[in-house]
């Protein structure tokens, strides 16, 4: 089964590469899921119509004009033919719960896949938001120091200045008077 199940799989970096970010969502097109699980859009649209209670708005939504626009523009996504309809996009727990209604095994198979690569990610993302903190941490630890040689270097080029050009001074103690 093993063996049938990685003959099923396709490549990661074409699943990674079907992940946009839309209205600060990760989120996959409706003709891009159809390709990875081999069945029409309009067939997943329709599976999905049909179980709209499994996909509120957080889980599934349509594209608006622009959006789909700027998406072309950004991604050069063909639009072979026009679409008549915009397309809707699934996040990930919208890519989840077409795992309830999609039963072939490729559809199964490909649906782990994606799954997995939302969670890697989320992680990538994670560590990539942990590294970032570090090296601000850094960074302010390196504006402190140099704040402080500063101050250690201006204190030196003082001492220097005082060195170089001494003040007379007054001497201090008794003086011995010479009349007796």
């Amino acid at each position: 089964m093993a063996k049938k199940e990685s003959s099923l799989v396709v490549p990661d970096e074409v699943v990674m590469n079907k992940i946009y970010v839309i209205r600060n969502q990760k989120v996959m097109l409706d003709k891009d899921l159809a390709e990875l699980y081999q069945v029409e859009t309009r067939i997943l649209n329709q599976q999905v119509q049909r179980n709209l209670k499994r996909f509120p708005d957080d889980f599934m939504f349509q594209l608006t004009e622009s959006e789909f626009k700027s998406l072309i523009s950004q991604f050069v996504i063909s639009n072979r033919g026009g679409t008549r309809k915009l397309p809707f996009v699934f996040t990930e727990q919208g890519v989840a719960m077409l795992s309830g209604i999609l039963n072939s095994d490729r559809a199964i198979a490909v649906n782990i896949q994606i799954m997995r690569i939302f969670t890697r990610v989320r992680q990538m993302l994670t560590d990539n938001t942990e590294l970032r903190l570090d090296i601000e941490k850094i960074k302010k630890k390196l504006d402190n120091q140099d704040k402080n040689m500063e101050i250690v270097f201006r204190y030196l080029d003082e001492l220097l200045e005082k060195k170089e050009s001494p003040k007379p001074r007054a001497k201090i103690g008794y003086k011995m008077s010479s009349k007796k």
